[in-house]
């Protein structure tokens, strides 16, 4: 596959400001119901660089994109939260869990609604601010669908051990030391090991592929562009 600077001028900068305010917004949330540890840190900040981890944000997706893996995988530097220290732990954990895909979801949102605007630019600047919209409408969907899959320490995840029953949200929250490992193992490992044997167990990417396509369709329906 061969990335040109254009295609690199297209996709790291809506990138970046989708990972940047997704990390920031937890922060913040966090920050408004009594938790200062993000704050203190500096990690409410709209500077990327706060958020960027070298190899989940950067290594791992270029590794991925490389070898031609069935799905394409990342992650920022999680911003700590102290859920104790929030009023009403439980309904804070939430709130500050939904912030992230939230802040995706109205970035995405205004991406579809600045469409209209394109045609108003020099043609020169027309196709490079369409191509950054279009593409920052379906990175900023793509990580609010995918950090609402129930699993620890997805934000979805988090959000299911609020809402649960305890006597279901207990084993569910033991397993974020094991989260990015059990979605390693269903992302990668499990298709991969499945295309050895000519079966498609590629079913994740399946659900956050078409989930994303039907929220794609709706939010262009809602801005006017469908």
């Amino acid at each position: 596959m061969n990335l040109t600077l254009y295609d690199l001028s297209v996709w790291v900068l809506p990138l970046v400001i989708a990972i940047t305010f997704h990390e920031a917004a937890h922060g913040y949330v966090a920050h408004a119901f009594g938790d200062n540890t993000a704050w203190e840190l500096g990690r409410v900040s709209a500077n990327p660089l706060r958020h960027i981890d070298p190899f989940g944000t950067l290594i791992l997706p270029a590794i991925l994109l490389l070898s031609h893996s069935p799905f394409l995988f990342g992650y920022a530097k999680p911003v700590p939260v102290n859920f104790r220290a929030l009023r009403n732990p439980r309904i804070g954990m939430v709130l500050v869990a939904l912030a992230g895909p939230g802040t995706n979801i109205a970035l995405a949102l205004l991406a579809a609604a600045l469409f209209h605007l394109v045609d108003l630019l020099p043609p020169e600047a027309a196709q490079w601010t369409a191509d950054n919209l279009k593409n920052a409408l379906v990175i900023n969907v793509v990580l609010a669908v995918f950090n609402m899959l129930p699993i620890p320490p997805l934000d979805g995840g988090r959000v299911a051990v609020g809402l649960l029953p305890r006597v279901l949200a207990a084993p569910l929250a033991r397993l974020e030391p094991f989260g990015m490992l059990i979605l390693i193992a269903i992302l990668i490992l499990l298709p991969l090991a499945g295309s050895q044997f000519g079966l498609n167990l590629d079913v994740m990417s399946t659900i956050v592929r078409e989930s994303t396509d039907f929220v794609i369709r709706l939010m262009l329906i809602l801005t006017g562009n469908a």
